[in-house]
């Protein structure tokens, strides 16, 4: 049963990295909120949009380290909506695109709080599209599946490669930089051609965008001498060409007006 007396929760998303990016519902949703819980990928530009008594509180998570559990970003944000405030949780991309927007959302409404979920442009298609990379193209690829590259050591539910090898025709992959080498290895063993393209978008929609393109036969080696850092999106397929057709195409007009 819902509590009539206590606040309500915005589960929000903040796009993919470029501020402008994210939805003026999201905008308000920030400019509206007695506290905002936002993670480590968060533009400051955002929060700049934040009342001057809006409470702010870090709870992002980096490899290996995590500035507050998802159990005590669970447990404030039921507590701060008892308290009757106003709480936006501020996510990267989509909340509920690997965002654990729905772990919350589950939360809030076993204790009976009111939430809603603002969804964002997830990196899978604002960071490829930033790259000149479609996700989806008539020539190339009818279907994308995005997959999340940190369960390559036996999780609970183990990725099958074996069926994204050939079941899906362009593979975006979040939080693979540190298994790129066993996600390449999984796709080759499983029968996926070494000459795949693959682009690495680092940063992707900000001003320190990188996309570094190569195969499957050669990324890992690319990535380790580009010293390629997190953020970053992995992009496996076909479609990967367009990005390359673009700037010849754009070139060969910069040639003709010159």
């Amino acid at each position: 049963m819902r509590n009539k007396t206590a606040g309500k929760v915005y589960i929000v998303g903040a796009g993919p990295g470029d501020p402008e990016l994210i939805s003026v519902k999201a905008m308000r949703r920030i400019q509206q909120a007695d506290v905002i819980l936002y993670d480590r990928l968060i533009s400051k530009e955002l929060l700049a949009y934040a009342g001057p008594h809006t409470e702010l509180i870090y709870c992002g998570k980096a490899p290996g380290s995590h500035a507050m559990p998802q159990h005590l970003i669970n447990e404030a944000l039921v507590r701060l909506a008892q308290d009757g405030k106003t709480v936006v949780r501020l996510k990267g991309g989509d909340p509920l695109v690997f965002g654990r927007g729905a772990e919350e959302a589950l939360e809030l409404a076993t204790w009976g709080i009111e939430y809603e979920i603002v969804p964002g442009i997830t990196s899978a298609i604002g960071a490829a599209a930033a790259a000149g990379i479609p996700v989806t193209h008539r020539e190339y690829a009818a279907s994308f599946a995005c997959v999340t590259g940190s369960r390559c050591h036996g999780d609970k539910t183990p990725i099958r490669w074996d069926l994204l090898a050939h079941g899906v025709d362009t593979l975006a992959i979040y939080m693979g930089v540190s298994e790129l080498p066993a996600i390449r290895e999984e796709l080759l063993k499983h029968g996926k051609s070494a000459a795949t393209p693959v682009a690495l978008i680092e940063r992707g929609t900000t001003k320190r965008q990188r996309t570094i393109v190569g195969t499957l036969a050669d990324i890992h080696t690319l990535a380790i001498t580009m010293k390629l850092a997190n953020p970053a999106l992995i992009i496996i397929g076909e479609v990967v060409r367009v990005r390359e057709r673009l700037m010849q195409a754009e070139q060969h007009a910069v040639a003709l007006i010159g």
